[in-house]
């Protein structure tokens, strides 16, 4: 455990790190990339691009410095951190990397407020932090090795299946090339993808949710194509592979997945956040149910609602199983979805707050930051307890 006086200075410098703000993330991975070119091959480069990697970075060192004598508040933090590390196959060698680079940048950057004393406690507060990160890693790693047909590390697997669910996502489903079985997932998890993508100068690796229920021999993964680069360098080249193509996949992983507490359950997502939902839908029907399971969905219309047939049949199947779903522009093929169901517009809840179970379901909510933002803000304001509501973030994380 780190002194009282290891934490007094690491936590005096929150404002050195405020002040200087994501230029020192910026700064810091510069330097290690080029010290370490060879991390290109893991880190996400498009989010190096965007600037959404140091700014994310930012913010975890700024509340690790001010909750250090309080670790159980990055508790949640650092087990989503930790299951991101396992689809990237992050090892107990890369930390000390990382280390250096860090402490070197607030020494190069902040040379007068950096004194010997203060390097000192931040050398010990990394350490105590790699140290938290590498055993949760470890456990993550030791089970999925463990699981019936687990593994560690990069496993080939080959695209059995390619199927169109809208006009921009397609599903995908994985076989293992050796022939095998596949650990089971929780509904809710992603997969780790790895590849090198034509004219890519490095190997990517990308999350990607789980979008089906388990199965003994496969997953199946649903992605959008995405227009902009560098975001959809991954996703477009995916897109261009054939069925028969081979990828390396990192087993399942996330700390987003339902909790199978006998209690009422709402899926609310929008555009490509519908894939645990899915996973989660397809898991739930599979046993007698006891609670209502709402169904919410956004997307811009029916041409890009995907798996709308599907939750159709399952909705026709299943009494205690209803769908709504949010249009943001109009419609423009008829008979997809319930006219009863369908709005218009942004997804305001208040329309069918008499059908949702505020007192005690579990809300699991998942799209773009601002969507799950905004949603979130509803759902508290409608009086669901902040403890049931249950998101998952694509890329860096970012709190809502």
């Amino acid at each position: 455990m780190l002194s009282e006086n290891t934490i007094k200075i690491v936590k005096s410098t929150v404002p050195l790190l405020v002040n200087a703000g994501t230029g020192v993330t910026e700064y810091f991975y510069n330097r290690m990339f080029t010290h370490n070119p060879e991390l290109k091959d893991i880190f996400n480069m498009g989010n190096q691009e965007t600037g959404k990697q140091p700014f994310a970075l930012f913010n975890a060192l700024a509340a690790f410095a001010q909750h250090i004598d309080n670790l159980d508040v990055l508790k949640s933090a650092l087990s989503r951190i930790s299951h991101k590390h396992t689809s990237l196959n992050i090892l107990p060698e890369h930390y000390p990397i990382v280390g250096l680079h860090l402490i070197e940048t607030l020494r190069e950057l902040l040379p007068d407020a950096f004194t010997p004393e203060v390097e000192q406690a931040w050398t010990e507060a990394y350490a105590l932090l790699a140290d938290l990160c590498i055993t949760q890693e470890h456990g993550l790693y030791q089970q999925n090795a463990e699981k019936q047909g687990g593994w560690l590390g990069a496993r080939g697997f080959i695209i059995s299946q390619k199927q169109p669910e809208s006009e921009q996502v397609t599903s995908f489903t994985l076989t293992p090339k050796d022939g095998g079985q596949v650990a089971e997932h929780i509904p809710g998890q992603y997969l780790g993808i790895k590849v090198k993508p034509t004219d890519a100068e490095y190997m990517e690796i990308r999350q990607y949710s789980i979008s089906d229920k388990v199965q003994t021999d496969s997953y199946r993964i649903s992605i959008k194509k995405e227009c902009n680069e560098p975001q959809g360098i991954v996703s477009n080249y995916l897109h261009s592979l054939s069925e028969g193509s081979e990828v390396d996949i990192f087993p399942p992983a996330g700390d987003f997945y339902l909790q199978f507490n006998d209690k009422p359950v709402v899926l609310i997502s929008a555009g490509v956040g519908l894939t645990p939902m899915m996973s989660m839908l397809e898991t739930l029907v599979e046993a007698p149910l006891l609670h209502s399971v709402h169904y919410l969905h956004a997307c811009e219309n029916n041409q890009q609602h995907s798996f709308a047939k599907r939750v159709n049949a399952l909705c026709a199947t299943h009494d205690k199983v209803d769908a709504y779903t949010w249009y943001n522009k109009e419609v423009i093929e008829t008979g997809i979805v319930d006219d009863r169901t369908m709005f218009t517009g942004l997804m305001e809840l208040s329309h069918i707050k008499a059908q949702l179970p505020i007192e005690e379901g579990d809300y699991y909510v998942c799209g773009p930051n601002a969507f799950m933002s905004f949603i979130k803000k509803q759902l508290l304001l409608l009086g669901v307890d902040h403890s049931r509501i249950h998101y998952e973030v694509f890329g860096p994380h970012e709190a809502l």
